[in-house]
């Protein structure tokens, strides 16, 4: 395998490296979630977790706990 015959200067190096941040994952709010004065966030192009809604459209339907009431 073949190796460098010299050493790459640090101007080239960090040329190289400038796209190799990290960076936050973008996230927006569920428009179903943010119309029940909730504000969800969510990954793009993801289903809500929270109501299990998609571009406006049900696809999942969401298991909710239900409180115990004593008596």
């Amino acid at each position: 395998m073949p190796n460098p015959k010299r050493r790459h200067s640090n101007t080239r190096t960090r040329k190289r490296r400038t796209h190799d941040l990290m960076r936050a994952a973008q996230t927006s709010g569920c428009p179903t979630c943010a119309s029940r004065d909730r504000y969800t966030p969510i990954a793009r192009h993801r289903v809500c977790t929270v109501c299990g809604h998609y571009r406006g459209r049900a696809v999942l339907q969401i298991k909710t706990k239900e409180k115990k009431k004593r008596a």
